[in-house]
């Protein structure tokens, strides 16, 4: 089977899903279907809209089914589907409904293996079932702590005689790895339902399918725990709150050197208020690219200051945050050095020795260990458990990204109220 290009249309929103449905059909897009979120949110409509406004286009619909699948599957095929989707994680007896139905109807089944333990295991019995392809499927979540669908594709295609979707965060530059790894059905979400321009993503996805070359894209990638920074870069504090549902952002801790960004692993240190012996101390022990995080007990006098700066800038240290008050402002902008801080006080206390480095502390209100990771801007500073870094960090691309194809369609003439179709999602 020559390789296909998919594009799940996972959105809440039957509009957009439209608009970008059209960018990708002129992008060259093989199927379109209706993500499993556009099923929820409008139901069986989207995919009446889709074949009514794509009749040439085969239409999957990810209906995800794990019970009644003869009702399911009529419905979706009445819609217009020529592709239905269920859970391998469902019965033996559902996934032979659905088939049965599917055939009466004259459309096919796809059984998607996403969340199976053995996988391959699974494959095969599905496909004994009389299935037409086999989905396999690294889900959104997982996605999230770096995982992909490839490795456990290419153990599973060599026992299948019939075709196989890969679908799991696949980019330009990772659709080849997909080919290579021998899936027919190439599926593709965010990195064209997220992209500024749909049309312009599903081009360079193909080319990259049929020209069998990876092409280099700076988004809509998900990295494990080496790359953290490099995403740290990309993204804002706004975004990476987002990603953790609001938590980790300081409160009352905000920049003194707006328009600089900062990133890196903390440093504790726990003081008590105007004892600047242990923060200074801390600059020693910091290794580059470290955040020097300081609990002084949210109150002055200072316990950083311009001299104190200059030697975190020897010691290639990422900047500072301070639960205390910091001073020498105007020095420390004119260093170019990120200093987050709760207040701005001239008077410095003395250097008495009290506290500790390295320990766990408590800073606006978020406590935080050495090894988090500490992102500062002008909207002010986020803190990432350690342990759950990669996760969030990639969580905020996908905001990033999300956020990328909304202002591009505010921008196009609409409002956020508008493109969002907020009075529709109100709480009622």
């Amino acid at each position: 089977m020559k390789p296909v290009l998919q594009v799940a249309l996972d959105f809440v929103d039957l509009r957009r899903a439209m608009k970008c449905a059209e960018e990708s059909v002129k992008g060259g897009v093989d199927w379109l279907e209706a993500g499993t979120p556009l099923i929820k949110s409008e139901g069986l409509n989207a995919v009446r809209k889709l074949r009514e406004r794509f009749p040439d286009k085969t239409i999957v619909a990810d209906m995800k089914i794990m019970d009644a699948g003869r009702t399911e599957v009529e419905i979706a095929a009445k819609a217009g589907a020529n592709i239905v989707c269920v859970l391998g994680a469902a019965s033996d007896s559902t996934i032979k409904e659905c088939v049965e139905a599917a055939h009466n109807y004259g459309a096919q089944i796809q059984a998607d293996l996403i969340a199976i333990k053995d996988a391959k295991k699974r494959a095969i019995e599905v496909a004994k079932l009389g299935v037409d392809y086999i989905g396999i499927h690294c889900s959104i979540d997982d996605q999230m702590a770096a995982r992909n669908p490839f490795s456990e594709l290419k153990d599973i295609v060599k026992h299948m005689s019939i075709p196989i979707a890969a679908a799991g965060g696949i980019n330009s530059e990772t659709a080849l790895d997909a080919v290579k790894a021998g899936a027919s059905i190439i599926i593709v979400g965010g990195a064209i339902n997220k992209s500024k321009d749909a049309k312009k993503a599903t081009e360079e996805i193909k080319r990259s399918i049929y020209q069998l070359k990876k092409i280099k894209t700076e988004l809509f990638k998900r990295v494990g725990e080496k790359d953290i920074v490099k995403i740290l870069i990309k993204i804002s504090t706004s975004n990476l709150s987002d990603a953790m549902h609001r938590l980790g952002a300081l409160k009352d801790i905000i920049s003194v050197n707006p328009g600089l960004k900062m990133c890196g692993q903390a440093l504790t240190v726990r003081t008590y208020p105007g004892d600047w012996a242990k923060p200074v101390e801390a600059i020693d022990m910091a290794h580059e690219g470290q955040v020097i995080v300081i609990d002084a007990g949210g109150v002055g006098p200072a316990i950083w200051g311009e001299l104190a700066t200059h030697g975190a800038i020897q010691k290639k240290i990422a900047g500072v945050v301070i639960d205390g008050a910091i001073r020498d402002v105007k020095e420390i902008r004119s260093l170019k050095f990120p200093a987050f801080s709760k207040m701005i006080s001239p008077s410095a206390g003395e250097p008495k020795g009290f506290g500790e480095i390295g320990v766990s502390i408590n800073v606006g209100g978020v406590k935080v260990f050495s090894g988090d990771w500490v992102l500062g801007d002008d909207d002010g500073v986020v803190v990432v458990p350690r342990d759950k870094a990669v996760e969030f960090v990639n969580r905020a691309m996908s905001v990033m990204e999300t956020e990328n194809r909304l202002r591009k369609e505010i921008d196009e003439g609409s409002t956020l109220s508008k493109v969002t179709e907020l009075l529709k999602w109100e709480k009622r």
